[in-house]
């Protein structure tokens, strides 16, 4: 059963960090583009990084440009979101997603399956 589950998540203060995990199960993640989405209150769900198949190339959303890096250990099916300099406005769901397109992707349609989500707030 494919299930993609996140983790790490909390509440944290401004300028603190944190590193979310997103643990896949029922499919062979290396062949998947991973990305990390994330969703505020009364907003639509926005991009915030992705990584390739082999976790050579990333890309990231301007927001979190030099805060935040994503990557992956596909021999441990799991990827990763290491947040730092946290802003009260990176609050929100976030979400991690797979997507079977060779290339990267930053709009959530471009992408299959995605887990439940975990909260992150960043209190000021």
């Amino acid at each position: 059963q494919l299930q993609l589950v996140e983790s790490g998540g909390g509440l944290v203060q401004a300028g603190g960090s944190l590193r979310l995990s997103c643990a896949a199960s029922g499919l062979t993640f290396s062949t998947y583009v991973m990305g990390w989405f994330r969703q505020a209150p009364g907003k639509e769900r926005e991009f915030v990084a992705a990584i390739t198949r082999g976790g050579g190339t990333t890309r990231y959303a301007d927001s979190v440009k030099g805060r935040f890096t994503i990557s992956r250990d596909n021999a441990k099916t799991t990827g990763y979101l290491q947040m730092n300099s946290l802003k009260p406005e990176d609050t929100a769901v976030y979400y991690c997603a797979l997507g079977n397109n060779p290339f990267l992707m930053t709009s959530p349609g471009q992408f299959n399956y995605w887990g439940q989500g975990t909260q992150v707030t960043v209190s000021s």
